[in-house]
């Protein structure tokens, strides 16, 4: 087990990082059975390396039943056979840190899976047992205890599924997402005690940080009453007790040296910042910037709100453009709506892949000379468009639980292709989602050997981003539609979403372009450029 590294080494680090979320299950299989294992990441650090990434974030790879992609832990000390051993984990870990590229786990803290020790006790032992108290288990309401006990909604999106399951005793209990997921409680010490003890573990084993899912969810008003809209507090989001328990998760990771990403969706940019504070989370996903429109006005905004929020209290902003839940940016990109919004996914919704291209290409150096840290989506690097999962083969329960009107979330989770003329394009044994016919196009050792490709686009802007992933962000003047700053050591970055194109101002050097300037030396229309002033 790795010892704690002391916070002097790893300083800081985290504040300009660029962190790579792996998606264990579709990222590379190493045995050959459909599913991307750890064996597969171990084989392809050399490609993580080569790319330029700081850290990988690995969504849960512990054991579990996978009625929802692993967010149902069943056994936080184990890694799910399907993808390897306790022991590979630790070898990832340790050979990731060799190249240079530290490790995030993450942690769902609001629940656990309903095969986990503590739930299949709590079944067992029946109504009023201390083993349900562990849980939000209550009688139902109506003449028979036949109606749940309160009306709060699902946090599927679109999904009008019942976040209370009756079980034969008459006792209900409390599940914000699947049946399978029954939410914990938070108030009672030892739910406090094993998470704590959960952190320790992973620190030990040379974990640099931890990513937390659904972070605003975890503590819910004792009472359990309905939902009034509107009524602050609210019975179980953002309510004030999270504060004490990530205090003392800090202190934890004070110890050790490392850091915290809070999964946080809140329209109050107050309120977020206060998850933020010097002795709570470091950073958490800014997701205004995701859901953005490509629209010049409202970039800025969300980009200039997004620095604001974070400047009181010192803590640097997240970039993302994607991740395992929302549409990929090529597909978003090319379609009328180029926001991201749960409520408004629907099948077959018409996308202009070429055009989603060269805007996910200038999104990228958008994104990327920001100041703070961005997060890189696995093949968003490869410019992968969303999957159309075939109804019969779609997994993901949030299809389900909207009665099949919300597609899900499994097009943006299709396996990787790596090698273009291999079976399944060389991601391994037959992938456990379908893989598009054309899949093969993007594998990752055409666009290595090709200069003009998304890969090698992300490759070279990683490593000249080092050269402005500190210091302020200066906006300079420009026309309308085109977004123009500066950053530290005079670089610019300018963004060209205007229907013409635009001159570039002054400088001594183009560095990067996400794609060719036109025969005057302008900016085409949805075209990005780094310039050394």
């Amino acid at each position: 087990m790795g010892q704690p590294t002391p916070a002097r080494i790893q300083k800081d680090w985290w504040r300009t990082a660029v962190i790579y979320q792996v998606y264990v299950r579709s990222f590379a299989d190493g045995d050959g059975d459909g599913t991307g294992d750890l064996a597969g990441v171990r084989a392809r650090l050399p490609y993580l390396s080569e790319l330029g990434v700081d850290a990988l974030w690995f969504n849960p790879w512990y054991l579990s039943p996978m009625k929802d992609g692993g967010y149902d832990v069943a056994d936080y000390r184990a890694v799910d056979p399907a993808f390897g051993t306790l022991a590979e984990a630790e070898k990832v870990i340790a050979e990731a840190r060799e190249l240079g590229i530290r490790t995030l786990v993450d942690i769902v803290p609001n629940h656990v899976s309903d095969q986990h020790p503590w739930f299949r006790a709590a079944r067992a032992a029946g109504p009023g047992s201390p083993e349900r108290a562990l849980f939000h288990f209550r009688g139902g309401r109506g003449a028979h205890g036949e109606l749940p006990p309160n009306d709060w909604p699902s946090q599927f999106a679109g999904s009008t599924e019942p976040v209370w399951t009756q079980l034969p005793d008459g006792d209900w209990y409390l599940h914000l997402f699947t049946p399978e997921q029954p939410d914990l409680n938070w108030a009672h010490p030892a739910v406090r005690q094993e998470h704590e003890d959960v952190l320790r573990f992973w620190f030990e084993r040379g974990v640099a940080g931890v990513r937390i899912d659904s972070a605003a969810l975890l503590a819910k008003d004792p009472d359990l009453p309905d939902l009034v809209e509107g009524r602050d507090p609210h019975p179980f989001v953002d309510r004030d007790e999270l504060h004490d328990i990530y205090r003392s998760w800090r202190a934890i990771a004070d110890e050790y040296g490392a850091v915290f990403v809070g999964e946080v969706w809140l329209p109050d940019t107050e309120r977020f910042a206060r998850y933020l504070r010097p002795d709570e989370l470091h950073t958490a996903f800014n997701f205004s910037f995701l859901s953005c429109p490509w629209d010049a006005h409202r970039l800025r905004t969300a980009i200039d709100e997004t620095l604001a929020e974070h400047a009181p209290v010192g803590a640097p902003a997240t970039w993302v453009l994607c991740n395992h839940d929302v549409t990929r940016t090529v597909t978003r990109y090319g379609r009328t709506d180029t926001g991201f919004d749960f409520a408004a996914k629907a099948f077959g919704t018409p996308t202009d892949l070429a055009l989603g291209t060269r805007r996910a290409r200038a999104a990228a150096l958008l994104s990327l000379a920001l100041p703070g840290s961005v997060y890189l989506y696995q093949g968003e690097e490869l410019g992968l468009p969303e999957a159309e999962i075939p109804r019969e083969s779609i997994q993901d329960p949030m299809h389900f639980r909207s009665h099949g009107v919300d597609p899900g979330r499994d097009g943006c989770r299709v396996p990787l292709p790596w090698v273009a003329d291999a079976p399944h394009a060389g991601f391994g044994g037959e992938p456990w989602l379908p893989q598009p016919a054309r899949w093969s196009a993007y594998a990752a050792d055409l666009q290595a050997a090709d200069p003009g490709s998304m890969l090698s686009l992300y490759r070279e802007a990683l490593r000249l981003r080092p050269e402005c992933a500190d210091g302020p962000l200066t906006w300079l003047p420009a026309p309308d539609g085109v977004l123009a700053f500066a950053r530290a050591e005079g670089l610019m970055c300018v963004v060209n979403l205007a229907g013409t194109p635009a001159g570039l101002p002054a400088h001594s050097r183009l560095l990067l372009s996400s794609g060719p300037l036109d025969d005057r030396g302008r900016l085409p229309q949805d075209t990005a450029a780094w310039l050394r002033a």
